[in-house]
């Protein structure tokens, strides 16, 4: 058919007879019904692939319930909630971290002084990884090349290998610090996981401290004195490290290769950090604030709060945020809370409230899952 219409272009100034006519309406024909399959067919893949990038999961360890609650977030639905395996004690999921390498989704468990890993799949417990007594924070790099747990009982970090499940080394805090009384609490590597950051609290005075970490040598690198009870966050974008401190109401900013001061922010109860990967914004929860103002969006450009959101419940926690950066998970912590609230994020950078989900007790670490 395609050369029939290549051979009626070659002599555009033929008349048209009724012949040519009833063969020009016969293609005519089969084109638009060729159309009519294509065009539905075509649709159904483009919204096939659309609910494809919206599938994925966000995962929250549920502290007071010893197990994980899995949320659509495409439809903000619970999908499932997930047993850690039992151990000498009741299981006391803390954080959660994903990594690609093995699809796996990493959650420490505080109690029994481990790291249960989950097939991502199905959420079956694949293997439990021994790590320090008090494991707190943890995470890993963008490569999957290492997982840092914060174990603050103990005052180490234990580094995991995400690929071969193996414990590659178990890192002593400064010696001077933990004298100090000083313990471990949130952990970040950097993009490339070279660097590893440790932030340390519980000192007398008005600060605690931000410590630096090669991830080769696992020696210290620098320390930075902080403001008091301070977590840490960091994206691709730029060269610096946030350390939101809530009892200090302060974000402080550092270059992240010499940990000197660039800036300081004024932000009430600043505690959990969640930042796009190439973003530029960075949003902290303001944990003592009661919900009101009980998260803060920060302009990284010029480092100037942007706006404030309401969240329903008190104790505004964790954050994790969509790969697209248009929807924003918020944990909110207490012994009997069972809420996550649920957040889009528009053109001005400003979560606004669209939902929540009723998860298990003590909703504390989440992450997202593809």
């Amino acid at each position: 058919m395609q050369m029939a219409i290549k051979r009626e272009e070659r002599r555009p100034f033929a008349p048209l007879t009724r012949r040519h006519s009833m063969k020009s309406k016969k293609v005519l024909t089969v084109l638009l019904l060729l159309l009519a399959a294509i065009f539905p067919a075509s649709m159904t893949l483009a919204q096939n692939q659309a609910d494809a990038g919206n599938s994925g999961k966000v995962v929250v360890a549920n502290r007071a319930s010893g197990t994980i609650s899995v949320i659509d977030t495409h439809t903000d639905e619970l999908l499932g909630t997930y047993d850690l395996p039992a151990g000498e004690n009741d299981p006391e999921p803390m954080y959660v971290v994903f990594t690609r390498t093995g699809n796996r989704v990493f959650v420490g468990d505080r109690a029994n002084d481990q790291v249960v890993v989950f097939r991502a799949r199905d959420f079956s417990v694949e293997t439990v990884i021994p790590a320090g007594e008090g494991v707190f924070h943890m995470w890993a790099d963008a490569g999957a090349t290492q997982l840092w747990v914060s174990n603050d009982v103990d005052n180490t970090m234990t580094v995991i290998n995400p690929a071969t499940l193996a414990v590659e080394a178990t890192v002593d805090l400064p010696a001077d610090l933990v004298a100090m009384g000083g313990k471990p609490h949130d952990v970040i590597l950097s993009p490339q996981g070279d660097y590893a950051y440790v932030t340390m609290l519980g000192f007398a005075g008005d600060h605690d401290y931000l410590v630096q970490y090669d991830t080769h040598t696992f020696s210290e690198m620098n320390r930075a004195p902080v403001g008091k009870d301070p977590h840490v966050s960091l994206t691709f974008h730029n060269e610096f490290i946030y350390v939101p401190a809530q009892n200090s109401d302060l974000v402080s900013v550092f270059n992240r290769h010499t940990l000197d001061l660039v800036d300081e922010i004024v932000a009430p109860g600043a505690h959990g950090a969640g930042m796009p990967l190439h973003g530029q914004v960075f949003y902290t929860t303001n944990l003592t604030g009661g919900g009101t103002d009980g998260l803060i969006t920060i302009d990284l450009r010029t480092n100037t709060i942007l706006g404030a959101t309401d969240t329903p419940y008190a104790v505004p926690h964790n954050i994790a945020l969509t790969p697209a950066a248009d929807k924003l998970y918020v944990t909110h912590s207490g012994g009997t809370s069972d809420k996550v609230t649920v957040y889009e994020i528009g053109a001005d950078d400003l979560p606004v409230l669209v939902g929540e989900v009723t998860v298990e007790f003590n909703p504390f670490g989440l992450s997202y899952v593809p």
